[in-house]
């Protein structure tokens, strides 16, 4: 299971948000290409990227700090959601080295979309469900849908994506624990992999995800739990590797 750091772009730094509310963002950087290098120095194997103003703009917004650490680590896949609502503006992110495009509101709103995307750039689209007690959320979680996150789920099946984000909002940044019950319903419920987002505090939680990931939980995305130090990365690392032997 890969334990994936999470670099969450805003107004050009590297932030982390509680429960997805840009009015409550941490600064821990003003370099977040230097971030990307601390994560690959300890070893990521995959890095999550995030453009929270492209999110609730719906167009990319730090564009120049995406190629900056695309640039520096050519060799890292990386995957990058938020404001991705064209053709144009996924065609630009591949051709800059992004491997994974996360495409949620527009997986909602425009299912189609993905259908395309799928076509244009066969094994290189996520989609991003991001819930409230099971419902999916759009716009940079602003909206609330009553549709079903497994209910949506099971539309993309038989179009090729490479695999699904499913992150608890209300655990988003706030070190609760990852939902647990939630992602593990969510893949058994569908054969797309699951990355699971959303409340990962310790190592408890990647122990929990790993006894678990025969059900489908492929990786494991962690933010403010490794910028805060309840959760060393390496160790996390680690203890998915000596499980997956």
């Amino acid at each position: 299971m890969l334990i994936i750091p999470a670099i969450d772009l805003k107004d050009g730094q590297c932030v982390r948000l509680r429960q997805g509310l840009m009015s409550d963002a941490t600064v821990f950087s003003d370099d977040p290409s230097e971030i990307a290098t601390k994560w690959v120095n300890e070893g990521a194997r995959r890095l999550h990227l995030v453009d929270l103003n492209g999110a609730f703009e719906g167009k990319p917004v730090n564009a120049d700090c995406v190629n900056k650490i695309t640039q520096a680590f050519p060799e890292i896949p990386i995957q990058i959601g938020g404001g991705i609502r064209d053709l144009n503006i996924a065609n630009t992110y591949i051709e800059a080295g992004i491997s994974y495009l996360i495409i949620g509101t527009m997986a909602v709103t425009h299912p189609e979309f993905v259908i395309e995307l799928c076509r244009e750039f066969p094994g290189k689209i996520i989609v991003g469900l991001d819930a409230n007690n099971g419902l999916v959320a759009t716009d940079g979680w602003m909206k609330q849908t009553d549709i079903n996150a497994v209910d949506l789920s099971k539309k993309f099946e038989q179009d090729g994506v490479s695999s699904i984000i499913y992150t608890d909002i209300a655990r988003d940044g706030m070190l609760q624990g990852v939902n647990v019950m939630a992602t593990v319903d969510l893949a058994k419920k569908t054969p797309i992999p699951i990355i699971a987002s959303g409340g990962i505090a310790n190592l408890d939680d990647i122990a929990v995800l790993l006894k678990n990931a025969h059900h489908g939980i492929i990786g494991a995305i962690t933010g403010r739990a490794i910028y805060e130090g309840s959760l060393d990365f390496t160790d996390a690392q680690t203890m998915s590797d000596i499980y997956d032997r």
